[in-house]
């Protein structure tokens, strides 16, 4: 069953304009999370795209619970977080401007009339408003990374899905996700205790082939480090108490996975 279109107290309708926000700029963990869906917010210029609230509250807007996780994610791996302050309506952050799902018409069934028929002016509009200044900021401490890390860090993205899709009901809670470097997935996947209550599966609910591995592609694959991208059911988000169990969790798969890298790291090199 969906979560209620009801949107978290973090990130209500009609906050600040901003494009995106770094939570925890100065974190010394050798992770950068990212999380391209954690607003819904739609700036004034828009005029909400022509969706009622509850449209905006729901899942086609915004990855419910993602930008909570996130932060608390970062908090417990001392991580900067780099996150989009602007709904995927405008424009999607996880995409690239000539994917047809950058500006999406209708979104679950859900028409959008604000994105119906753009132009290619009024499609590069919406990148330089949400995608470009994001793009920026996710390389910007990519840089610092390299600086500071070498090729020793990882980049992770943080999304959720929903229970229910195009009236399909989805088993998995959470996946773990990658493109052609499986490294931190494979070595999460390994760490994992599968009698855990969850159930944790490879590129579900989505793949590679669904074009979801845009930011892992351009921030991590041309980095030369190690990414995964992480999708969890909205509906194991839906308190903080459940928010803090998760991130715990994730926090605890990502260190034994970037120990287990290290590890094999230095076996090859003394080998």
């Amino acid at each position: 069953m969906s979560l209620p279109a009801k949107p978290l107290p973090d990130r209500k309708i009609g906050h600040s304009e901003r494009p995106l926000s770094v939570v925890n700029p100065t974190g010394a963990g050798p992770f950068l999370l990212v999380c391209e869906h954690a607003s819904n917010h739609i700036p004034a210029i828009f005029g909400n795209l022509g969706l009622d609230e509850d449209a905006l509250a729901s899942h086609i807007a915004w990855d419910i619970g993602a930008g909570a996780l996130a932060e608390a994610l970062g908090r417990r791996l001392d991580a900067p977080l780099i996150r989009s302050e602007i709904s995927r309506l405008v424009y999607d952050c996880n995409r690239p401007l000539d994917a047809p799902d950058a500006i999406v018409e209708t979104s679950d069934h859900r028409f959008i009339p604000g994105n119906a028929g753009l132009d290619d002016a009024r499609r590069r509009q919406r990148k330089a408003i949400a995608y470009t200044p994001f793009c920026s900021a996710i390389s910007e401490t990519a840089r610092s990374f390299n600086a500071r890390f070498g090729r020793d860090w990882a980049l992770v993205t943080i999304h959720s899905f929903t229970p229910v899709y195009d009236g399909k009901h989805r088993e998995v809670e959470i996946g773990i996700l990658h493109d052609r470097d499986t490294r931190l997935a494979d070595a999460m996947l390994a760490s994992i205790d599968h009698a855990e209550r969850f159930i944790t599966r490879r590129n579900e609910p989505y793949a590679p082939v669904d074009g979801v591995t845009h930011t892992v592609q351009v921030h991590g694959l041309a980095n030369g480090v190690a990414n995964a991208m992480i999708e969890v059911r909205n509906d194991l988000l839906e308190d903080p108490e459940s928010i803090a169990f998760i991130a715990d969790l994730l926090a605890d798969w990502l260190r034994t996975a970037m120990q287990s890298l290290r590890e094999r790291t230095a076996e090859e090199a003394s080998g």
